[in-house]
């Protein structure tokens, strides 16, 4: 099949400024790009001056945990309606893949937020899960594999630290995943077991991405000036510590350090950003290559314990409802909390499970208030509801300022974090993050519109060696993505629903086009991409 697409402003991935030309596609593969091209194709589409630029990429995603579902289209639908053809997927320490077969701890996977329900089956290894996705799912995906993942399979989700032979088991799956081409590895410090790791055994973790010159992404321990992860309240910023924790583990060294949803938790944690950015720029400065990612929303998607400290979450029932630990805890949150400029009026239901709906939407202290309870006790019922696994929609993560400057800055890349929750509140990302990002370019609030285009495609590609994508060139994948610049700017964000986008082709097929998905073409149209 080839396609010839004529009248296009072509925005070729690499920043440089858009130009009018045309392209001839021939399956899965762009054939030819230039400024007139004297071609035959079984198809011709004229956009009529209307812009295409490479198949974007979320450069922070968890569809992993999805591409296995026995339907995945549902999951991966809002996201081709923004453009996005690829992901990079098993981000947060929380990766689908990371066991051997006859694993006792599959249940343990996931932080909570995550699991093997309605699915093809649970797939330990990136061979494995490769086999079970590639031409079976809707968009083209590459791998992380998660610490969390790996030392669960070892050891459980215990408060404490691995044995040697744990340690060794964990870190042979995280090295037998980048043989088999893994994009790199992703740290989840906030998440159980991750958070139960010390820097030694991190540094450890880093030896292998420096081994195979693949990037490490990370969660870290903390994104708030105060937070749960340290029992200092006073003193360095949370956020900063946690910081420091990358740079103990980075320092010295040229890994690829991509420090994951920079945001900032909490009214009091936006004075962190421009020191937060200092740090990088030094760490940047003694060879170690750091980057980092955001979404263009001010609020964030998480399990309901994040605000719980670890030593809590690490006790037993009995344990926990102690009067002396109950006590505890609330002055430490109460303290918090003050500290943090961020509390129970912040944090917001999503879902906590069947005959709970009438809690989403709600804050918890709405929800407090509604049921005569202290906010602490309303959460911690929530939590025990949920049988801690409920979810939350949180903030203020960030500002609109903090992501403006963020989207100009060279060494920033973008994404969505975001999945679909078969229950409850969505995340807004779901919908339109990266229409908002090229509307903030078009706007003039963000960067240049060929260099936002490049955060999303040829930056995301070049960060992790994704071969033959992120680009408009000849040989490369076909993956395309049509927009209206017109229609972005005039668009009307956080409607849950895109604006703007026309078209989106996965590896040559034509998979939107206009509001119509080709649902046939969905089933099999996507790649799972190898790293080497």
């Amino acid at each position: 099949m080839r396609t010839h697409i004529k009248n296009a402003k072509i925005y070729d991935g690499s920043g440089a400024p858009a130009f009018l030309g045309e392209l001839l596609i021939q399956d899965d593969r762009i054939e030819q790009v230039g400024a007139a091209l004297d071609v035959t194709a079984d198809r011709i589409l004229d956009l009529q001056g209307k812009s295409v630029s490479a198949g974007f990429i979320d450069g922070h995603s968890h569809n992993d945990w999805f591409a296995i579902k026995r339907d995945p289209l549902p999951y991966f639908e809002p996201f081709i309606r923004q453009g996005i053809a690829t992901f990079v997927a098993g981000n947060c320490g929380l990766s689908a893949i990371g066991f051997e077969p006859g694993c006792p701890h599959t249940d343990k996977l996931g932080g909570g937020l995550f699991g093997f329900r309605d699915c093809t089956g649970a797939y330990g290894t990136v061979d494995e899960y490769f086999a079970a996705v590639d031409g079976k799912m809707p968009c083209n995906l590459l791998e992380l594999a998660g610490h969390c993942s790996a030392r669960a399979a070892a050891g459980g989700n215990e408060n404490r630290r691995l044995t040697d032979t744990e340690e060794k088991a964990m870190l042979d799956i995280l090295e037998k995943a980048l043989q088999q081409g893994a994009a790199g590895l992703s740290l989840g410090l906030m998440y159980e077991p991750g958070l139960y790791a010390d820097v030694e055994e991190l540094k450890k973790v880093a030896a292998l991405c420096l081994k195979y010159n693949k990037p490490l992404t990370v969660h870290p321990r903390a994104e708030s000036k105060v937070s749960m992860a340290y029992p200092q309240l006073f003193g360095r910023s949370h956020l900063l510590r946690a910081f420091d924790e990358l740079v103990e583990i980075a320092k010295g060294t040229p890994l690829k350090l991509q420090y994951s949803h920079a945001i900032f938790v909490g009214r009091s944690s936006f004075q962190d950003k421009n020191e937060l950015l200092r740090l990088m720029e030094e760490l940047r400065a003694g060879g170690t290559d750091v980057m980092f990612d955001i979404y263009n929303e001010c609020l964030g998607v998480s399990v309901i314990t994040v605000i719980l400290p670890s030593w809590y979450q690490g006790m037993s029932p009995a344990e926990r409802n102690k009067p002396l630990n109950r006590l505890k805890l609330a002055a430490l949150v109460k303290a918090s909390s003050t500290l943090l400029g961020f509390g129970f009026r912040d944090i917001v239901v999503a879902y906590i499970g069947p005959g709970y709906e009438h809690y989403e939407g709600k804050s918890v202290h709405q929800i407090a208030r509604e049921e005569g309870l202290s906010d602490l006790q309303a959460y911690l019922k929530l939590c025990q509801l949920s049988d801690f696994r409920g979810r939350v929609n949180m903030g203020p993560y960030s500002t609109p300022e903090i992501i403006r400057d963020f989207e100009r800055n060279e060494h920033c890349l973008y994404m969505t974090d975001a999945w679909v929750e078969p229950h409850g509140v969505q995340n807004p990302a779901l919908y339109d993050c990266y229409p908002k990002f090229l509307r903030d370019a078009l706007l003039g609030t963000g960067d240049t519109l060929p260099n936002t285009i490049r955060r999303m495609t040829g930056a995301i590609a070049d960060r992790y060696g994704i071969p033959q994508r992120g680009y408009l060139r000849e040989g490369y994948y076909a993956d395309l993505t049509v927009f209206d610049e017109d229609a972005l700017k005039a668009g009307v964000p956080d409607q849950e629903k895109p604006f703007g986008i026309e078209k989106v082709f996965i590896n040559g097929r034509l998979v939107l086009d206009g509001d119509t998905l080709d649902r046939e073409a969905l089933k099999s149209a996507g790649r799972a991409i190898r790293i080497p």
